[in-house]
């Protein structure tokens, strides 16, 4: 039995296994998610400012709602996230859809099986000569 303290309100529980949370505190933010995500459907172009405070989740927890791809904004302004890699603004996740391509792109190539190696042809000895060590002919 492994038991640990939840990281957001500290009671103890038996952990089995994922992030480090009591059940309590998975429902509620499960319960908190829902009702992020109705406010954004009813509210469209809305920002993740105003739908924090008007749920009153934190603005840290939407964000990563919204990098984990669980959340997605009606505009790339309303989310206020950046691409990771060239600074566009997106709706959800980590990076835009070019850069999304290009990544992977480079996995595709990365994992790419190699080309077979082409037979090596052996050199053989002209005419029937013999040969022998130690120098004698």
């Amino acid at each position: 039995m492994d038991v640990r303290n939840c990281k957001k309100c500290g009671r103890m529980f038996n952990y089995v296994a994922g992030p480090v949370f009591c059940p309590q505190c998975v429902e509620k933010s499960e319960e908190d998610f829902q009702k992020v995500k109705q406010y954004i459907e009813e509210h469209p172009g809305v920002t993740v400012a105003v739908t924090a405070e008007e749920c009153e989740v934190e603005v840290g927890q939407i964000r990563q709602w919204l990098r984990d791809e669980r959340l997605t904004f009606t505009t790339a302004d309303g989310s206020d996230l950046k691409c990771e890699k060239c600074g566009e603004p997106i709706m959800s996740g980590r990076f835009c859809d070019k850069c999304k391509a290009e990544v992977t792109r480079g996995f595709s190539e990365a994992i790419k099986k190699p080309d077979a190696p082409q037979p090596v042809k052996k050199n053989e000895p002209s005419g029937n000569k013999m040969r022998f060590l130690g120098g004698r002919q």
